[in-house]
């Protein structure tokens, strides 16, 4: 059995390697328009991650290996790459989710007859 904070961790027993996420995030850039990447640092409880943000503002986060490795990663599918800490994140990203948030309350009303 895998505790809170192996999971919280990204520790062994998640189902899902490092393979996996980076498989991931070449699959969702090749069906995405306009993506660039934003590599988001360790922390006490998380691991690198890299953010892919289509033009649209969609997004997708997934684990990598490292600062390295998310700028090989980018490189290989041909995406700029910046550091999130430095850059932050694009408005289109807050946007999207602005977005989705409003269908997500319109969907819920009218699920309750309102």
């Amino acid at each position: 059995m895998m505790g809170l904070f192996s999971r919280m961790r990204g520790g062994r027993g998640t189902g899902r390697t490092r393979g996996d996420d980076a498989e991931h995030l070449r699959a969702w850039a090749a069906t995405h328009e306009g993506v660039e990447a934003f590599v988001e640092p360790r922390t006490a409880v998380t691991e690198t991650t890299m953010i892919l943000v289509a033009k649209d503002g969609e997004w997708t986060r997934r684990r990598v290996s490292g600062p390295d490795g998310a700028r090989k990663l980018a490189r290989s599918l041909k995406i700029p790459v910046y550091d999130a800490e430095i850059v932050g994140y694009p408005k289109r990203m807050r946007d999207h989710d602005a977005r989705q948030r409003i269908l997500r309350d319109r969907e819920r009303r009218r699920d309750l007859g309102a």
